[in-house]
């Protein structure tokens, strides 16, 4: 999140944290005008998906993952209005991608439609497009 952070303050933004508090790990990044801390995950989740227009997700270990599986599911079952969810690196993200359609799709677990709740992008400027597009003209499409 540090990226994001950085980029939001740079360019004159509010750059909101929301920071996790572990005993042996994560610190609020610098580049955060606004901090937020938790103690819990489940409740840092909420205030992530909760005011999110777009989610752009960068490799990542659990912690990532859940975060984006909860923001598919709650799309997936309409819980949310869709936003874009956009997987950052086809090198990390196609074989889990290939996972869900050779396993979950063909199982009967997900619908062929659940697949394009998210897309895979490695060019920056067409992230940028596709969050541009839903902020502004509310097509979320992908």
């Amino acid at each position: 999140m540090e990226a994001a952070n950085r980029g939001a303050k740079e360019a004159g933004g509010r750059s909101i944290g929301l920071n996790i508090t572990l005993p042996l790990e994560q610190k609020p990044n610098d580049y955060a005008t606004e901090l937020v801390s938790f103690k819990y995950f489940f409740v840092r989740k909420v205030m992530l998906i909760k005011y999110a227009r777009a989610f752009v997700v960068f490799p990542g270990g659990f912690g990532t993952m859940d975060e984006m599986f909860e923001a598919i599911t709650l799309i997936q079952t309409h819980k949310m209005k869709p936003f874009p969810i956009i997987l950052y690196g086809s090198h990390f993200w196609r074989n889990l991608s290939n996972w869900f359609s050779d396993e979950l799709l063909s199982a009967g677990l997900i619908a062929e439609k659940d697949l394009d709740l998210f897309q895979i992008c490695d060019d920056v400027e067409e992230i940028v497009a596709l969050v541009k597009k839903c902020i502004e003209n509310g097509d979320c499409s992908g």
